[in-house]
C-alpha cells in the first residue's frame, strides 16, 4: 500500500523478511509483510537509519572508483570504434586503389521486414580482388571458345526471325540452363521487318534510251523505298555533311540524282539521310579497296533506318503491334537504297564522262569519277523490290543473382543474328557471351564466389536490322531498366584484328576501363598489357558510338552507363563484315583469334565482377566534371557573339558549377559514410546509378527524339548541335534562328541543372538558385 503522494511522507511500507529454517528437513522460506519493522517500533519511525549509511570517506573512495572505471571503459571503447575505423578505411582504400587485397564478405539483406526472423547465411570463402581476377582468367577456356564459334561453321545465314536464328536461340537457352543460371527466361518481339523480295533487286544504266544491266546484287538494304527510280550519278565520297557541302559549293544541284559513296567514316542510314535532305531519289553503297582489302566482288548488307528498334513501333515495345496506333519513325529514308560490289562501280565509271575523283578522296576505284558532264543524259537506274514482313524475335537472357542487391544488375549482351554466315559480326560475341556465364556460374556455384549485385547476360535478335531486339527490350521496360542496370557491355564484333583496340563508353567507366586495362595481358607481346597496347592517352582515342552499335540506345535512349571494344588493325577495314563472306575460316586469317577472345573475355568479365565486388559502384561520376568543363572550353570562344543578339552563356556555365559543387557533395558524403552500413551504401550507389540518366533531356519526347543524351545522343538538344550553331552565328548569322538558339541555350541549361540538383539527393539539400 502506497500513501506517499505528490511528495508526502509515507505512512507504511512493505517489508520483505526471509529467513530460512533450519530445523530438520523442512526448510521454508519466510515472508513477511508488514507495516512496522521486525522489533514492533512505530510505524515509519527512523531511529536507527545512521546505523546503515556508510562514512563519508568510503562514500568518496567509491565515487573515485566509478570515475575511473567509467574512465577505462570509455577509452577502451575508443580504441576499438577507432580501431575498427581504420581497419575498414584501410581496406576501402585497396579496393578503390585495386592494388591490394580488398575481399569481398557475404552480407544479409536488409530489405527483410524487421519483424521477420532473417536467415542465417553461412559465409562463403573471402576473395580479394586479385585473386578473383586470377581465377576468372584461369577458368576462361579457349577450347570452349572455339567450340562455340563452331556453330557458325558451314552455315550460309541467321536472319532475324528465320529457323537458323531461332534454333540458335534454343541452343543459348539450353546453355544457360546447363550453366545453372539461377534465372534463364526468353523476351518474345513481333517486329516489321524488310527482307529482300521475290525477284532480285537491279542496279541499271541509261544512256541515249539504252538500258544495260550493271549488277544483281545478292544483298539487300533494309527500309529502302521499293520501286524503280532513275536519276544523275553524283559520287560524294563518304557521303559525309562535309562532302555534300563541298559539291553544294560549286552550285551543282542534287535534287532528283542518285547518291553514291563509300563505306566507312559514319553509317549507312547517316549517308542515306544526308542524301535525302540533299534532295536525291537513291543512294549506291560500295567497298572502296582503299579502305577493305581484298573486297573485290563482295556487296555488304545494311539499313537505312536512321535510328534503332522496330521502326513502325517507334517509342512503344513491339509486344503487340494491335496495341498501338500505325505510325511510323521519322528516320525512314523514303528513298532507294542498295549496295554495289566495287567490280560494278568501275564498270559504271566506264561509262560515264565527267571530271575524275579528287585526289585527296584515295579511291582505289578505277577511273573515279565525280559526275556526269553537264551535257551527258547519262543516268542510274535503281531498282529495289524489298518486301515487309511480320516475324517473331527472341531475346535470350540468363541472371547470376546478386548476393545482397539482387535488384542491381550489369548486363553483357550479344547480337545472335547476321545475314551472312556473321562468323565475325555476331560469332565472337556470342561465344563469349556463353563463355562468361558458364565461368562466372561455375565461380559462385563451385568456388563460393558471392557478387553483391546481379549480372544478366543477354542475347539480341534482329540486329542487323538496327539494334531491334535490343532496342525493344529497352522500351518495353524503360520505366524500371534506368533505375536497376548501371552498366551494359557490349560484345558485338570484339575481334576484327589484333594490333590496335578500339573503345566507346561513358565517360563514367573511364578509371574502370583503365585499371582493367592494366590487369589484362596483350595476347600479341605477353609481356605488357593492353594499357600498354593503348597508351596512356586512350581517352583521346574514344570512338563515339554509332547507330549500328547495340550499345548506342542503351546509353543514348536508356541513360545506362556502356561500355563497347573491340580489335582491329588501325587504318584497315574488316572487308568481310556484313557480308555473305564473313566466315569462320577468314575470320582465322586475322591471326590468333582464340587468344583475343580470351582477352576481350577477361575485359568484359573483369568489368563486370569489379562492378558487382565492390561495396562502392566503381562509377567515376566526377568524370561528366571534366565533360562539362571541356565544353565549356569549346564554348567559350562565342561569349561575344552570343552576347551581340542579346544572349548570353552565363547561365550555362553556372549550371556547370552547380553540378561540379554536386559531385563535391557526393564525394563528400561518400567519405563521410559508413561504408559498412547496407541502407546507407546503396543510397550512395543509387545517386552514382542516376547520373548517366539524368543527361537525358526531360523536355522533348522519346517518340520524336529517341535519344535524348545532351552528350551523346542526336537531335537540336544536344550539345554537339548547339555546339554548331554557335558556329554559324559567327560564320553565317543570318541562317541562325536566334529563339532556337535561345531554346537550346536554355534546355541544355535546365538539363544540367536538374542533373546536379539529382546527384545532390535529399530535396532539402537542392537549391533552385544558380
Amino acid at each position: 500500500r502506497l500513501s506517499m503522494q505528490f511528495g508526502g511522507e509515507p505512512k507504511s511500507y512493505t517489508r520483505f523478511s526471509i529467513a530460512r529454517q533450519m530445523d530438520g528437513d523442512n526448510s521454508h522460506v519466510e515472508m513477511n509483510l508488514s507495516a512496522d519493522d521486525e522489533e514492533g517500533g512505530e510505524t515509519g519511525r527512523p531511529e536507527h537509519l545512521h546505523a546503515s549509511m556508510p562514512p563519508p570517506w568510503r562514500i568518496d573512495k567509491n565515487r573515485c572508483f566509478l570515475i575511473i572505471t567509467a574512465v577505462l571503459l570509455l577509452l577502451i571503447g575508443f580504441l576499438i570504434g577507432y580501431l575498427s575505423y581504420r581497419g575498414r578505411m584501410q581496406k576501402d582504400s585497396r579496393c578503390l586503389d585495386g592494388s591490394g587485397r580488398c575481399e569481398m564478405t557475404p552480407t544479409a539483406s536488409y530489405l527483410v521486414d524487421d519483424n521477420e526472423a532473417e536467415e542465417e547465411v553461412p559465409g562463403p570463402p573471402v576473395f580479394y580482388w586479385p585473386d578473383l581476377r586470377k581465377l576468372l582468367s584461369d577458368k576462361l577456356s579457349t577450347t570452349h571458345l572455339e567450340n562455340s564459334l563452331r556453330h557458325r561453321a558451314n552455315k550460309f545465314s541467321f536472319e532475324a526471325g528465320q529457323s537458323e536464328d531461332e534454333s540458335l536461340a534454343i541452343y543459348i537457352h539450353e546453355q544457360f540452363e546447363s550453366f545453372s543460371l539461377d534465372e534463364v527466361w526468353n523476351d518474345e518481339h513481333y517486329i516489321k521487318l524488310q527482307v529482300k523480295g521475290s525477284s532480285d533487286n537491279i542496279v541499271s544504266t541509261l544512256k541515249d534510251g539504252k538500258e544495260e544491266e550493271l549488277e544483281r546484287p545478292s544483298a539487300y538494304v533494309a527500309y529502302s523505298k521499293s520501286g524503280s527510280v532513275s536519276g544523275k550519278p553524283v559520287h560524294m565520297n563518304y557521303g559525309l555533311k562535309a562532302d555534300f557541302q563541298k559539291i553544294k559549293g560549286l552550285d551543282i544541284s542534287l535534287n532528283e540524282t542518285i547518291i553514291i559513296f563509300r563505306a566507312g567514316k559514319i553509317t549507312l542510314a547517316e549517308k542515306v539521310a544526308n542524301a535525302k535532305e540533299a534532295g536525291a531519289v537513291g543512294a549506291l553503297m560500295y567497298l572502296d579497296p582503299y579502305d577493305y582489302k581484298n573486297a573485290e566482288g563482295l556487296v555488304p548488307f545494311g539499313h537505312a533506318h536512321l535510328g534503332t528498334g522496330d521502326p513502325f513501333t517507334p517509342g512503344f515495345p513491339s509486344f503487340n503491334h494491335t496495341q498501338f496506333p500505325p505510325v511510323e519513325s521519322s528516320g525512314l529514308p523514303h528513298i532507294a537504297v542498295q549496295t554495289i560490289s566495287s567490280q560494278a562501280l568501275v564498270k559504271l565509271f566506264s561509262k560515264m564522262d565527267g571530271d575524275r575523283c579528287p585526289h585527296d578522296w584515295e579511291s582505289e576505284i578505277l577511273g573515279c569519277k565525280v559526275m556526269p558532264s553537264s551535257t551527258s543524259n547519262f543516268t542510274v537506274k535503281l531498282s529495289v523490290n524489298n518486301v515487309m514482313v511480320d516475324r517473331k524475335i527472341l531475346n535470350i537472357f540468363g541472371a547470376i543473382k546478386g548476393f545482397e542487391e539482387p535488384d542491381r544488375y550489369v548486363v553483357i549482351g550479344a547480337q545472335r543474328d547476321s545475314w551472312g554466315p556473321g562468323a565475325a559480326k555476331a560469332g565472337v560475341g556470342t561465344a563469349i557471351l556463353l563463355e562468361l556465364a558458364r565461368v562466372i556460374s561455375d565461380m559462385v556455384k563451385k568456388d563460393g564466389y558471392k557478387p553483391r549485385r546481379s549480372i544478366i547476360f543477354a542475347s539480341w535478335s534482329a540486329g542487323e536490322y538496327g539494334a531491334v531486339g535490343a532496342t525493344e527490350w529497352l522500351e518495353g521496360y524503360s520505366a524500371t531498366l534506368h533505375a536497376r542496370a548501371f552498366t551494359y557491355i557490349n560484345l558485338d564484333a570484339a575481334v576484327l584484328g589484333v594490333n590496335d583496340l578500339k573503345i566507346s563508353a561513358s565517360p563514367l567507366l573511364y578509371t574502370l576501363l583503365e585499371r582493367t586495362l592494366k590487369g589484362v595481358k596483350d595476347p600479341v607481346g605477353q609481356s605488357r598489357s593492353l594499357y600498354d597496347k593503348v597508351g596512356s592517352d586512350w581517352v583521346k582515342t574514344i570512338v563515339p558510338l554509332g547507330l549500328d552499335n547495340a550499345a548506342f540506345p542503351v546509353l543514348t535512349y536508356s541513360g545506362i552507363p556502356v561500355v563497347s571494344f573491340g580489335f582491329y588493325n588501325k587504318g584497315e577495314e574488316y572487308p568481310f563484315l556484313g557480308t555473305t563472306q564473313d566466315t569462320l575460316d577468314n575470320l582465322k586469317k586475322i591471326g590468333n583469334v582464340y587468344a583475343f577472345m580470351h582477352a576481350a573475355a577477361e575485359v568484359a568479365g573483369q568489368i563486370a565482377l569489379r562492378l558487382t565486388h565492390d561495396h562502392e559502384l566503381f562509377l567515376d561520376f566526377e568524370r561528366y566534371d571534366e565533360e562539362l568543363l571541356a565544353f565549356q572550353e569549346k564554348i567559350l570562344p562565342y561569349y561575344s557573339d552570343v552576347k551581340e543578339v542579346g544572349l548570353t552563356l552565363n547561365w550555362l556555365f553556372f549550371a556547370r558549377g552547380d553540378f561540379q559543387r554536386a559531385t563535391d557533395s557526393l564525394r563528400n558524403d561518400i567519405s563521410n559514410s559508413d561504408r559498412e552500413n547496407r541502407i546507407i551504401r546503396r543510397a550512395l550507389n543509387d545517386r552514382i546509378m542516376k547520373v548517366e540518366y539524368d543527361f537525358l533531356s526531360p523536355y522533348i519526347s522519346p517518340k520524336d527524339a529517341p535519344f535524348r543524351h545532351i552528350f551523346f545522343g542526336k537531335g537540336s538538344h544536344t550539345l554537339q548541335s548547339l555546339l554548331e550553331n554557335l558556329q554559324l552565328l559567327r560564320t553565317s548569322r543570318n541562317s541562325v534562328d536566334v529563339n532556337m538558339l535561345k531554346e537550346q541555350l536554355a534546355l541544355a541549361t535546365w538539363t544540367i541543372k536538374g542533373a546536379a540538383s539529382a546527384l545532390v539527393g535529399d530535396i532539402w539539400n537542392t537549391d533552385n538558385e544558380f
